[in-house]
């Protein structure tokens, strides 16, 4: 694995001579870790190390799946400088401990979360290096201090999943739950207001042209793509073409061999209200073009918080092993940044992100109770009153089904 991956960061990496470092050094070191590793997990880590040198948020090691679904129980984010408990999932270890949205993370396992070092945290104990629960140190709303053990949830995979029969259909509706829980979804206030909540840019082009034609009937639009991690560019520039009236250039994209432009095409019938876009420090990749496009083009307001920085175009560079009579492929590979997206002002949004326009930050009490001042204040900018509890009840999360 760790010959595989880094060979192919050596042959498709966008900056040939990898910013400098010295990687058959490192891969050298990676080697020598992984020959005395004491687990799976060790050594997994060894490998990833190797692509976190080049300090790009879109290189990284895709492991090979694990044979069991792991659960925390909550989710976290950064609010500014501060990282808190976003939501906790009911009925989970998390809840039965007291923890609540809108503690405030000290420390978790020790490390103090940062915005330079979340997303690399977040990766490690969630994706690279799961454990069988975490140690938080929890600040309040109020500003009481505790320590909370809290224990997550496995629940083992099917081994082998037999889709012939009635298990073709479960895993249709598998598929389709995830689907739901990725599609655009839509509030309104009378002509004069549509919020659209888009959590990822995934959709066909038909899905984007239907959403622009929704936005079409109303006078401002709210699109919010807070917590959107990117996706299609396709998508993004077909979303771009449904709120401009001319083609407008993204950026460049430069690639190790060449630089090209990206541009949009105009919608025949595309939305030109008023519009605010909402963005946080979870909003990354595509979402954060799109923000910083709209800002640049002077075409809308950005609110909220700093975007995550993320900005890369990457490639999925895939291997497996295994095989053998009576055994299933073991897959894993790596996410490879084939090319960096400089905007038309000459910079990069990787590690920088997008500043809103109007910074509007949620406070640790709008967490616990379920307030939204952000979408609050976005609609006050196109003239429409409402309020904070009001936004909160708009969009209730939907956790996935365990």
């Amino acid at each position: 694995m760790l010959h595989d991956v880094t060979d192919d960061v050596k042959k498709h990496y966008y900056d040939s001579k990898l910013h400098g470092v010295d990687w058959d050094a490192k891969v050298r070191e990676a080697k020598e870790k992984i020959d005395k590793a004491e687990s799976l997990n060790r050594a997994l880590t060894a490998v990833a190390v190797v692509l976190d040198s080049l300090n790009d948020s879109h290189t990284v090691l895709v492991p090979p799946g694990r044979p069991y679904v792991h659960d925390y129980g909550f989710q976290m984010q950064m609010i500014g400088d501060r990282c808190y408990v976003a939501r906790v999932r009911p009925g989970s270890d998390a809840e039965t401990k007291g923890i609540k949205a809108g503690d405030e993370i000290v420390t978790l396992n020790g490390y103090t979360p940062t915005r330079a070092d979340f997303s690399e945290m977040a990766y490690l104990f969630w994706v690279l290096r799961p454990q069988p629960g975490l140690r938080l140190n929890l600040r309040s709303p109020e500003g009481g201090e505790r320590q909370i053990d809290v224990i997550a949830k496995f629940r083992e995979r099917q081994r082998v999943r037999d889709i012939s029969g009635s298990g073709i259909f479960d895993l249709i509706r598998e598929m389709e739950d995830e689907e739901y829980l990725v599609r655009a979804r839509y509030a309104e206030r009378g002509d004069d207001l549509l919020i659209v909540k888009f959590p990822v840019f995934l959709p066909s082009f038909g899905e984007v042209e239907s959403i622009v034609s929704k936005m079409h009937h109303y006078k401002s639009v709210v699109l919010d793509l807070r917590a959107d991690p990117g996706g299609s560019e396709d998508a993004l520039i077909s979303l771009l073409g449904g709120v401009f009236k001319n083609k407008v250039k993204v950026g460049d994209r430069v690639r190790r061999n060449a630089t090209h432009p990206i541009e949009t095409e105009p919608f025949r019938t595309g939305f030109d209200g008023k519009l605010v876009v909402l963005i946080d420090g979870r909003s990354a990749s595509a979402a954060e073009l799109f923000a910083r496009v709209i800002q640049l083009e002077k075409r809308g307001t950005i609110v909220g918080d700093r975007s995550a920085g993320a900005v890369m175009e990457a490639e999925f560079f895939q291997h497996k092993t295994g095989g053998d009579t009576g055994r299933a492929f073991i897959v894993y590979g790596a996410e490879i940044t084939v090319a960096d997206i400089v905007m038309t002002d000459g910079k990069s949004l990787e590690h920088t992100g997008v500043t809103p326009d109007v910074v509007a930050l949620p406070t640790a009490s709008d967490l616990a109770s379920g307030r939204d001042p952000v979408l609050a204040k976005a609609a006050e900018l196109v003239g429409v009153t409402m309020t904070p509890e009001e936004a909160g009840k708009l969009f209730p999360y939907e956790w996935p089904k365990e």
